[in-house]
């Protein structure tokens, strides 16, 4: 069986190479063997220090592959490049700032083992700031709500998945990819571990809360939940709006001389012209990713692959030369 290790980079030049090789002494550990490293570097805004360190990296171990994009795609997407490039039995996901720990792999493939379709590490105590554990509470309550996530279902970044969750899920186009919606999608024979979540090493987070908001915004694409909300909500406030001039006509049949006030009145239109422009506003988001993704709009462009044997044909060509020349 092999194991294809894919690993998102975005400005990791100084932590990639900790993370790959700490990962090979455990996978060896594991007498898991027979692996391969997918590295995909995300257009990262460093001068190139990243994609330098991913190709010493496939310059060093026959295993390791790196996926050059041309354009920032995205976490996600980045994870999708890399699992159409992989090709292996077995799918591992981890990041590649040392939080997603590889000293804990023995942990998630002891539960994959029982035999689970998909398994996530999850983290009961997280390194991170108050405001990005707000933003991971509200993400998973608009997975419980608009996608029926199980409620002791715990999620992360840090998963195994089985090769056909992969082929389920590299058939996905649409550039608005979000990995947990289309992993909840293939099966529900999915569990998580507890695990411990480490410290970032080198640098800060490279999520900002306008990337936090366009991941999450994506899990409309996996449910209408958000169009049956407005529906509702649409009928609660028609009903009130009703109850409400009933009350105002048997207000004022039994007191005429009550006036019943301007300024009530500009703040109900101004409240429900809000609720109007909300609901469009998400009709037209719906809209507007139907239409790109009748465009085809890309997920990734994949500028270049890298492979250890292009750097030994590199190294024949050039000695090649060499010999003409003499």
């Amino acid at each position: 069986m092999k194991y294809s290790i894919v690993i998102p980079c975005y400005n990791s030049s100084a932590t990639i190479r900790k993370v790959v090789e700490l990962t090979m002494q455990e996978m060896e550990k594991l007498n898991k063997e027979d692996y391969e490293f997918v590295l995909v570097d995300d257009c990262s805004p460093d001068g190139g220090k990243t994609v330098a360190a991913l190709m010493s990296l496939v310059r060093d171990y026959p295993c390791v592959k790196a996926v050059e994009l041309a354009r920032n795609a995205g976490q996600h997407n980045a994870v999708l490049a890399g699992l159409n490039t992989a090709d292996g039995d077995v799918f591992i996901a981890m990041d590649d700032d040392m939080q997603t720990h590889p000293s804990q792999l023995p942990y998630l493939f002891e539960e994959f083992e029982k035999g689970y379709d998909i398994v996530y590490g999850y983290y009961p105590q997280k390194k991170h700031s108050k405001f990005r554990n707000f933003g991971s509470y509200v993400n998973y309550m608009t997975l419980r709500v608009f996608l029926k996530k199980p409620k002791d279902l715990r999620t992360s970044s840090f998963w195994i998945i089985r090769r056909f969750v992969r082929d389920y899920a590299i058939q996905y186009k649409s550039a608005y990819t979000h990995l947990q919606g289309l992993f909840l999608r293939t099966t529900r024979n999915i569990s998580s571990v507890p695990i411990e979540h480490f410290e970032r090493e080198v640098g800060t987070s490279n999520y900002t809360f306008k990337k936090l908001v366009q991941l999450w915004s994506n899990i409309i694409g996996f449910s209408i939940v958000p169009l049956q909300m407005a529906i509702y909500t649409g009928f609660v406030f028609s009903l009130l709006g009703i109850l409400g001039a009933i009350v105002v006509v048997i207000i004022k049949i039994v007191r005429p001389w009550t006036y019943m006030g301007w300024p009530s009145m500009m703040a109900a239109i101004c409240f429900f012209s809000g609720i109007n422009l909300l609901f469009m506003g998400m009709v037209g988001e719906y809209v507007g990713r139907i239409f790109q993704g009748m465009s085809r709009n890309p997920q990734y462009v994949v500028r270049s692959v890298h492979e250890h044997g292009d750097f030994g044909a590199k190294l024949s060509q050039d000695a090649d030369a060499e010999k003409e020349n003499e």
